[in-house]
């Protein structure tokens, strides 16, 4: 069963990239010793909150990017087997870009 979620006002839906299981030295984490994702691709983004006339204020996330953000942050909900959270846009941190290789 597919479930779109929209979310209102500022709010963001954010698929947390968890950290590899493995670390570089070959040893293997267990679910316990992994801390909490701060790094996630935004799947869904509201329309914005409004300003004092009235007029939506323009999101500066998208769709796809993926961004940083704070370890307890949001509202963590799962649908299905994924984990989701929903984050306000004032909490989220960065947006991450790759720099392309010259």
């Amino acid at each position: 069963m597919a479930i779109n979620l929209k979310p209102l006002g500022s709010r963001v839906v954010v698929e947390p990239i968890e950290q590899e299981d493995v670390l570089a030295s070959g040893i293997v984490l267990p679910e316990t010793a992994k801390e909490k994702p701060m790094k996630g691709e935004v799947l869904s983004v509201g329309p914005g909150d409004r300003d004092d006339e009235g007029k939506r204020i323009a999101m500066d996330v998208k769709v796809g990017d993926i961004v940083l953000f704070a370890k307890y942050s949001g509202t963590e909900i799962k649908i299905e087997t994924t984990k989701l959270l929903i984050l306000r846009e004032s909490d989220l941190l960065a947006i991450v870009e790759e720099k392309k290789a010259k």
